[in-house]
């Protein structure tokens, strides 16, 4: 129905993103981020480029949207320092950018207005979904080792792992 042009070199870990009509795409070894907006004119698809940043590259995980801003882990071969950063999905903007995640990944706490991210070496980091500024709310040290994943978040629990063992911890709110 359409295309938009996002070449790659190596390989590619991250996967698109979807808000509303634009698309977002990024990888890492000397690729970087771009956004399509996709419209449709009668029975026509077209996807118009709104930005491309050299600068953006996920690496292993795909950032998470809310309300038109991405949050997620930006930079290649940054072990320990890459940061974690909200830009916006329509222009590529860095609203804020906040260094010492690596190569984990983030998700979205539904309803809760804020995302979760994993370290690379470990700590899990609640952090608040605004673009004006990073508020951190919590950080947890559960583990250490090599995490290169995003935590998932299912029926009050996080699902988390390192290269060696997974981690399910209650999160549900207590009566």
């Amino acid at each position: 129905l359409w295309r938009y042009p996002f070449p790659y070199k190596t390989s590619s870990a991250s996967s698109p993103v979807v808000w509303n009509d634009i698309v977002y795409c990024s990888a890492a070894y000397g690729v970087g981020a771009g956004a399509c907006q996709v419209t449709k004119d009668g029975g026509t698809f077209s996807a118009k480029e709104l930005w491309r940043n050299k600068d953006l590259p996920n690496h292993w995980t795909s950032p998470v949207c809310k309300d038109g801003y991405l949050y997620g882990i930006y930079g290649h071969g940054k072990a320990n320092t890459a940061p974690l950063k909200c830009i916006d999905i329509k222009t590529g903007e860095e609203k804020w950018s906040r260094d010492g995640f690596g190569g984990g990944g983030a998700t979205i706490l539904d309803g809760a207005g804020n995302v979760l991210a994993q370290c690379d070496r470990g700590p899990l980091v609640l952090v608040n979904a605004k673009p004006d500024n990073y508020q951190e709310l919590a950080r947890a040290q559960i583990y250490g080792g090599q995490c290169w994943s995003m935590p998932v978040i299912s029926g009050g629990k996080i699902f988390a792992r390192n290269t060696k063992e997974g981690f399910c911890l209650d999160a549900a709110p207590k009566p």
